[in-house]
């Protein structure tokens, strides 16, 4: 029974299918692509205009409607976005050293189709190549930007090896907030060139994509330009944490805590890493990670081993922004476990120290005293020697007399 129903329904959707097919091509109407597909730079870095041309076969098609399907090749995600629109323009932003590839489909739907929606089997495509310009293998390398603590902005890069000598660059931004676009308003100046721009003091928007154009010149001609798109939001890094804590606490646990670091980043939109290192009676360490959303960590107290240092960093978290960078490392904050058998195994120590220093000082102490006797008795010597010789030429004298 089930496979008789089974049957029945893959017939009906046959006939179904059928019939639209022979009412469309009874009606003769067939769905053209666009016509004259063009791709404008107004100047915004990268920030497209496309536009386009209804089908002349569709001018007379007064009761339908008409959209289209854009389609064009993201160099920035590098992937394919399709938008649908009833519009005839549209703006998208590209990677202008990259190849840009645009194309769009007609979609007709209403009465004239029998209310479905029919696709024009081809489409109108325009792939536009790159400019040759520039000294070949002369990009800037490594271009990242880094917005710290959210105070301000920063951009840097390296140069090409095969950057002539006497070349210098220069940084151009854009978002939709500007009319055109705007250069560096203060570089970062290394070894007597160029090597990055800082926005201290200029509010850059956030959750608008602005983009970076790194291009330059020299007496060999010019640079080949480099293009970035970025959202500040997503540029974070963290100040470093200057403040942890570590206290014993109930059940001999050790407790680890720590502080926001100072600036405008909301403390529910940081994450923490902390890392443990354990130092063992033998030496060894060893290392683990934690993560955690709180600014507090609470490890069971670890008896066989002597030393536990710690140090934290954090980061944005996916609730503010699509990614981050971490912050640099705290500094160490160490804490040292001693058993009952250690402190019994140190009093001895303790004992024969404070006892030989004792003996120092009384041998010291009896060696002075001997040395005062010893002293006090040559200086007596003299004058006992005298006084018998002064007796003895007395008395010789008296017999003589």
């Amino acid at each position: 029974m089930a496979t008789n129903s089974w049957w029945i329904h893959q017939v009906i959707l046959t006939l179904l299918f059928l019939s639209w097919r022979d009412y469309v091509h009874c009606s003769g109407l067939t769905v053209d692509p666009p016509e004259d597909l063009v791709i404008l730079d107004p100047g915004h870095l990268g920030e497209l205009d496309i536009t386009w041309k209804p089908p002349a076969s569709l001018i007379s098609v007064t009761e339908c409607s008409t959209l289209y399907q854009l389609e064009y090749f993201n160099t920035y995600r590098n992937d394919w976005t399709a938008i649908r629109t009833s519009r005839r323009s549209y703006t998208a932003q590209f990677d202008l050293m990259k190849d840009i590839r645009v194309r769009v489909y007609t979609l007709l739907s209403g009465p004239c189709t029998n209310g479905s929606m029919i696709k024009s089997t081809n489409y109108i495509e325009l792939v536009q190549k790159p400019p040759s310009t520039g000294i070949v293998d002369t990009a800037v390398q490594d271009f990242v930007c880094l917005f710290h603590n959210m105070d301000y902005m920063e951009c840097n890069w390296g140069r090409s090896s095969k950057m002539p000598a006497n070349s210098q660059h220069t940084l151009y931004i854009w978002h939709k907030e500007l009319s055109e676009a705007v250069e560096c308003p203060k570089y970062i100046i290394s070894g007597g060139v160029r090597s990055g721009c800082n926005f201290t003091g200029n509010i850059l928007p956030d959750f608008i994509d602005i983009i970076f154009c790194v291009n330059g010149s020299s007496d060999e001609g010019p640079l080949k330009p480099t293009f970035t798109s970025l959202q500040i939001q997503n540029q974070v890094k963290p100040g470093t944490t200057e403040k942890l804590h570590l206290q014993t606490g109930p059940d001999r646990q050790l407790e680890i805590q720590w502080e926001h670091p100072v600036g405008r980043i909301p403390g529910l939109c940081l994450e923490w890493e902390v890392e443990h290192n354990e130092e063992g009676p033998d030496g060894k360490i060893t290392s683990k990670q934690f993560f955690t959303k709180q600014t507090s960590l609470t490890l069971p107290s670890i008896h066989d081993k002597w030393r536990n240092c710690f140090r934290v960093r954090s980061k944005v978290n996916k609730y503010c922004a699509a990614k981050g960078f971490w912050s640099e490392w705290s500094r160490p904050a160490c804490h040292t476990e001693v058993t009952a058998e250690a402190e019994w195994d140190m009093v001895p120590a303790y004992l024969y120290i404070t006892t030989a220093i004792l003996a120092i000082l009384v041998l010291s102490l009896c060696v002075w005293a001997m040395l005062k006797v010893r002293g006090s008795r040559q200086d007596k010597k003299p004058d006992s020697l005298l006084t018998s010789l002064f007796a003895r030429n007395s008395v010789l004298t008296v017999a003589d007399a």
